[in-house]
């Protein structure tokens, strides 16, 4: 038996499959994936994503810290509410972790990380915090649901009404804000509009309830995976990991290497990869039929052989898509070994989709 969300119960009342995911017995699906995936590109959906780590960092000297612990600059942070994605780097420049960071006060951050990473997460931070007299705190009194999609902001507004309504749905795109013990973000992992709402875990169930009652539809992991991937957004563990750097792992956009004084974890090791040049990660299209998954080689001509990190239908495109860390001369045509048997794939950029519509042709 793997640890259980207080939303636990509510899944298996509206049928879910249950499935470990990082320790944790979560929703895959509650009866159809291709469904659900729809519903949020569509309308508006719902994901349980409280195993996920909420750790608020407090402490006079906790920008400074931050500044030191991640590849990106909370230096950038200045209003509050304002929140920056970033890795979590080690001295080989490899990702412990990728996370999204919130300024909330001077003296106050808070930090979501991923849930198969938590525990070596919080030795890392706390570890790095010790000398700067940073406290480190795990809420573990808090739940934390998605709601994402084109009408997700209108869907949650019944709900956020207990906050402050007007002033709840009037967040800007990667900010936040504190409302009492409720915490609302307008972030998301699918490529749609919409909240991260942290609330204390006694609310958690009514809030669930709510939601379904306004008709935003609950969804499992299983459409989590397939618009993240659509949207283009990593998977930690699938498309970067201690042995992988953010420059070959497509996010060499959240290193932020100015200014030249700040020394943070991972630095030196960066610029020598940026100076000797490294494979990269792209977006793939397959032209044929089959699917791409996680570990299937992609042959390019001319050029070393490359790898897919994630791969999956694209319920939104009908075609195969996938993410591929590749040789940086690898051109626009490669082939994918699928069982056994090489099949045809573009080199495209991404996203795949975006708010609901193709970037990409098809």
């Amino acid at each position: 038996m793997g640890l259980k969300t207080p939303l636990y119960a509510s899944h298996l009342d509206h049928g879910a499959k249950i499935v470990d995911f990082g320790g944790w017995d979560m929703p895959l699906h509650y009866g159809s994936q291709i469904d659900e995936h729809h519903a949020v590109r569509r309308e508006a959906g719902m994901f349980d994503v409280s195993h996920m780590a909420v750790l608020d960092l407090t402490g006079g000297r906790s920008r400074e810290y931050l500044r030191l612990l991640l590849a990106n600059d909370v230096a950038r942070l200045n209003e509050p509410g304002k929140a920056l994605y970033t890795c979590m780097l080690n001295p080989d420049g490899g990702v412990i972790d990728d996370l999204i960071v919130y300024f909330v006060a001077d003296t106050w951050f808070r930090l979501v990380v991923n849930a198969g990473t938590r525990d070596k997460d919080l030795a890392w931070i706390r570890t790095h915090a010790a000398p700067f007299d940073v406290d480190v705190l795990e809420r573990t009194d808090l739940c934390m649901i998605a709601v994402q999609g084109p009408e997700a902001r209108v869907k949650a507004a019944g709900l956020l009404a207990r906050t402050q309504q007007p002033a709840a749905l009037e967040i800007k795109p990667f900010h936040a804000a504190p409302f009492g013990s409720w915490f609302v973000a307008r972030t998301g992992y699918t490529g749609e509009d919409g909240f991260e709402i942290m609330i204390p875990a006694c609310d958690a169930v009514d809030a669930w309830h709510r939601l379904d009652e306004s008709g935003v539809k609950p969804a499992g992991l299983g459409a989590r995976d397939t618009l993240r991937l659509e949207a283009g957004m990593n998977l930690y563990g699938n498309d970067m990991d201690e042995r992988h750097h953010p420059l070959e792992s497509g996010l060499a956009w959240s290193v932020a290497f100015e200014p030249r004084d700040r020394d943070f974890i991972g630095r030196d090791a960066l610029l020598a990869a940026r100076r000797e040049g490294c494979d990269r990660l792209v977006g793939l299209l397959l032209e044929e039929r089959g699917v791409l998954r996680s570990h299937q080689r992609v042959a390019a001509p001319g050029v070393a052989d490359g790898m897919v990190t994630s791969g999956t239908f694209s319920p939104t495109l009908n075609r195969s898509i996938g993410l591929a860390r590749v040789p940086q001369a690898t051109g626009a045509s490669v082939h994918v070994e699928i069982r056994g048997k090489l099949h045809a794939a573009r080199v495209v950029k991404t996203p795949f989709v975006r708010h609901g519509k193709a970037m990409i042709e098809t």
